[in-house]
């Protein structure tokens, strides 16, 4: 893609864009920082030249991206929150703390690109050692449902981590 129409785009539309992040969210800082990150999401798409709607696809780009900071906040809410209420002498050291959230996150990142229930029933398996049957039950769906899930979260994390 020449640079040159990418620059354009930029120029035309960075300022639209910041503007209508702006308006949802406290920080301006955040509100730049997913603006270029919608931007690199349009570079990596090599979408840049076909576009007819320009502010419709960037507005897309940018809603994932709210998505994104918004569910990592909450993930680090709800995991200091956790931390919280652990006794003082279980809590971790800084420096466990700062490895531990970048596993969460890192974490958080490979598991994003699931549907929501391929996740949560995942996640159930995993981190709270429910049986196939168990999560089945849980989630009010199959067996064979459960079953399809886990193996899709499984095969997208062996894809995932595969050079």
């Amino acid at each position: 893609m020449p640079h040159s129409h990418l620059d354009h785009l930029y120029r035309e539309h960075h300022a639209w864009l910041y503007g209508w992040l702006r308006r949802r969210l406290c920080k301006r800082e955040d509100a730049a920082d997913m603006a270029q990150d919608t931007f690199l999401g349009l570079l990596r798409s090599g979408q840049a030249e076909q576009l007819r709607e320009p502010r419709a696809y960037l507005q897309t780009l940018a809603k994932r991206v709210l998505w994104d900071f918004w569910r990592r906040q909450e993930l680090e809410r709800n995991y200091l929150a956790a931390l919280a209420e652990l006794p003082e002498t279980s809590a971790p050291s800084e420096e466990e703390l700062a490895l531990l959230s970048e596993a969460v996150l890192l974490i958080d990142q490979l598991l994003g690109d699931l549907p929501d229930k391929v996740r949560h029933a995942f996640l159930l398996n995993r981190l709270e050692g429910m049986t196939h049957p168990q999560i089945a039950t849980h989630l009010g769906v199959s067996l064979s449902t459960v079953e399809r899930w886990i193996r899709q979260a499984l095969v997208h994390c062996y894809l995932a981590n595969t050079p």
